[in-house]
């Protein structure tokens, strides 16, 4: 394995729910002053629950052992998949009441796709008690969720605070549940401000990083300053490294939190576009002084930004008077406007700065997301049997959700969603899942019903010119013997 996999894979972030860690907790007190941990760990302690949840999966059973080996798949087909069952899942985190009604904030990945959810609460002569618990709603852009249980007593809250005001190297407290270890405490300080991590498929902005010990389990659990109040949600590590902590910070929660209550879901806005990161040397020569900001790579017909004036190539610098250096500090600003607000994107077109108004749209949710899928794949098993002769069983339309699953980045094409293992395809060209189909035979490919003329004078093979993780390839592709 080269050098630079070997340290990729070392520092890897994973979410705090499913990895370990350890830190480093430093002193808040002097040498024999009082302990100031203390009072806030018995004031904050009974209001932070322990979460456990459950789903159902299928897991193979299958006496085999190497049934995902593509070389046994060209033999066995998918007949592996007939050997399996269902088998429940457990896993744990943390939360903490936010309201005496039994409104509690926790980690979106701590609930996301479970089927059962048990809160339990530590009452002051030590036993427990647990309760089931719903999803009221989710955000998988901040990794928040709101679930509530029924009470039948009065609950302990803790406040929220101000995360804005933090300092770096200002004491902090941490509460969860590591390891299955309720109620541990571990406290360090701020380390840094807004953070980004994006690796695999965890894209998140603007963390606290601490030096508090943060582990598996620990997800969803307070982040507390030294009043006693909640400034962040302990969330993510990364593993093999001490002091390396994350908190999603709780004024973050403070804005979304009510939009999750009253509606199951976050309303953001939507430009409507496909952005990147500006090289330095780029943007400079199209004029941008600092050489910082944000190239527009595609703007979507018919949506905010191309009505607005928007064009391709356009440098974003600022939005609503806010300076932007990267996509993910745009992607922040324009998230938090509502959708049909007004938004003032400067950006400098023929080295000429300009400045545009777009009302923005919505940006399109989870559940728009799938029914688009769904109906790309509909139309996806109509029109592309043509292709099954030469092993590529099923594609589809690209849109934002297949975009970003396989990370694509070509304006047009077909994704492939499935390919015959025992075809020249799959063992001799090695296409696959996810490859998106940019040309066939020369002829250009936007939607499937440009497959008819591509395959018109096609016999024994096809040339088709595919992207896979951002990089074009050739291949001639020979139709499977009948």
């Amino acid at each position: 394995m080269k050098a630079s996999k070997i340290f990729a894979l070392i520092i890897a972030l994973v979410l705090a729910f499913t990895v370990s860690g350890s830190a480093f907790a430093l002193s808040p007190f002097n040498a024999g002053g009082a302990n100031p941990v203390v009072p806030i760990v018995k004031r904050a302690s009974p209001a932070v629950v322990n979460i456990d949840v459950e789903k159902t999966a299928r897991r193979s059973v299958t006496p085999f052992p190497f049934d995902d080996d593509p070389f046994f798949k060209r033999f066995f087909g998918d007949s592996f998949k007939e050997f399996s069952r269902s088998v429940p899942m457990k896993g744990r985190g943390s939360g903490f009441i936010v309201s005496e009604e039994g409104l509690i904030l926790t980690n979106n990945h701590v609930v996301d796709g479970v089927d059962k959810i048990t809160v339990s609460l530590q009452l002051a002569d030590g036993s427990k008690k647990t309760y089931p618990a719903v999803i009221k709603g989710h955000d998988r852009d901040y990794d928040l969720a709101v679930i509530k249980i029924e009470p039948d007593r009065s609950l302990p809250v803790l406040e929220l605070g101000d995360s804005d005001a933090l300092e770096v190297g200002e004491f902090v407290v941490a509460i969860g549940n590591p390891y299955g270890f309720e109620h541990s405490v571990t406290a360090g300080v701020i380390s840094a401000k807004n953070r980004s991590i994006h690796a695999h498929d965890v894209n998140f902005d603007d963390f606290l990083q601490t030096d508090a010990a943060i582990n598996p389990g620990n997800s969803g659990g307070p982040l507390l300053d030294m009043n006693g109040k909640v400034i962040g949600i302990n969330t993510a590590i990364i593993p093999y490294a001490q002091g390396l902590g994350f908190a999603i910070p709780v004024n973050k929660a403070k804005e979304i939190m009510g939009q999750l209550v009253e509606k199951g879901k976050v309303s953001r806005g939507w430009l409507g576009v496909n952005i990147t990161d500006a090289d330095p040397d780029v943007a400079k020569m199209y004029g941008v002084p600092d050489g910082s900001g944000v190239v527009i790579a595609k703007v979507i017909p018919g949506d905010p930004a191309e009505k607005a004036g928007i064009k391709a190539g356009d440098i974003v610098v600022e939005v609503n008077g806010q300076r932007v250096k990267n996509s993910a500090e745009l992607r922040l600003k324009v998230g938090a406007l509502p959708p049909n607000s007004s938004a003032r994107l400067t950006v400098y077109r023929n080295r000429k700065r300009q400045t545009f108004t777009v009302r923005l749209g919505e940006r399109p949710n989870e559940t728009q997301s799938n029914a688009e899928t769904s109906k790309s794949d509909e139309k996806s098993k109509a029109s592309s049997d043509a292709l099954k002769d030469y092993g590529i069983m099923r594609v589809a339309e690209v849109n934002d959700t297949y975009r970003s699953k396989y990370k694509l980045t070509s304006e047009n094409g077909l994704v492939i969603l499935e390919v015959d293992p025992n075809s020249p395809a799959s063992y001799e060209n090695g296409l696959r899942e996810g490859d998106m189909l940019i040309e066939l035979n020369l002829h250009g490919l936007k939607t499937v019903n440009d497959l008819a003329a591509a395959l018109k004078d096609s016999d024994k093979k096809i040339i088709v010119e595919f992207e896979r993780e951002g990089t074009v390839n050739y291949q001639a592709v020979t139709k499977k013997d009948k």
